[in-house]
């Protein structure tokens, strides 16, 4: 944090990603990383791989912590749980998102938001697959009506967390991680801001199914907002 106006700055960020066999992409959202942020950001993978991924983490400069194949929710949280810094932004491993708008992420948390949310569906997301855009429009739909607010991109995997938000709120879901991640500072009034972003084409292949993995964030969304709506009731 910068001792002249207490804003955070780029060496109080970590950026965490769960990765597994990425090696097509990962070297690009590395180098992307240490761009925008000069070098000054930590970067921590959590890493289930079994091809060169971890090795390139390792030789770009990114902490890896290895461990076994168990979901992207249980790598993102490790990730999330390893950063050691005030400010945690989430990506993807797979180069689909804008590394060029961390230091803007950064700029609403020290505008005093606690979670910053990319919305990749703002802009159409035309590299997106139809039945991901399908999916995630049905998503957004299912939690805006539970959470009593509009809300555009529910599993995006690009976010902004301070440190506290993370490590008050008790992180249950494996494959719904990402709508989660959103719904819970949602519903527990954390100051949330969803900002437009571009999203490409990924590099490598996707390793989730969208209907068996739809279903599973459709059943989380469920799961989460009817926690935390008996939470609020029980307060």
């Amino acid at each position: 944090m910068s001792e002249s106006d207490g804003r955070y700055t780029l060496d109080d960020v970590t950026v965490v990603m769960g990765t597994y066999n990425e090696e097509a992409a990962i070297e690009t959202v590395l180098e992307d990383i240490d761009e925008v942020t000069d070098g000054r950001a930590s970067v921590v993978c959590v890493d289930s791989s079994d091809d060169r991924t971890p090795e390139i983490a390792r030789d770009h400069g990114a902490r890896v912590v290895r461990q076994e194949p168990l979901g992207y929710g249980v790598a993102v949280r490790s990730a999330l749980y390893e950063a050691d810094t005030e400010v945690v932004i989430t990506t993807d491993c797979d180069d689909t998102y804008p590394m060029e708008r961390i230091p803007d992420f950064l700029d609403y948390v020290n505008e005093g938001y606690d979670v910053v949310s990319g919305d990749r569906l703002y802009w159409g997301a035309d590299e997106m697959p139809a039945v991901n855009r399908l999916g995630n429009a049905t998503f957004a739909a299912v939690a805006s009506l539970f959470v009593g607010e509009r809300v555009h991109d529910t599993t995006t995997g690009m976010r902004a967390y301070r440190r506290d938000v993370i490590d008050a709120i008790d992180w249950t879901q494996n494959t719904g991680l990402s709508a989660e991640l959103l719904i819970r500072p949602l519903c527990r009034d954390y100051d949330v801001i969803e900002v437009p972003i571009e999203y490409d084409e990924r590099l490598g292949e996707t390793k989730l199914d969208p209907l068996e993995g739809g279903a599973e964030i459709l059943g989380s969304i469920l799961k989460v907002c009817g926690e935390e709506r008996l939470r609020g009731l029980l307060r």
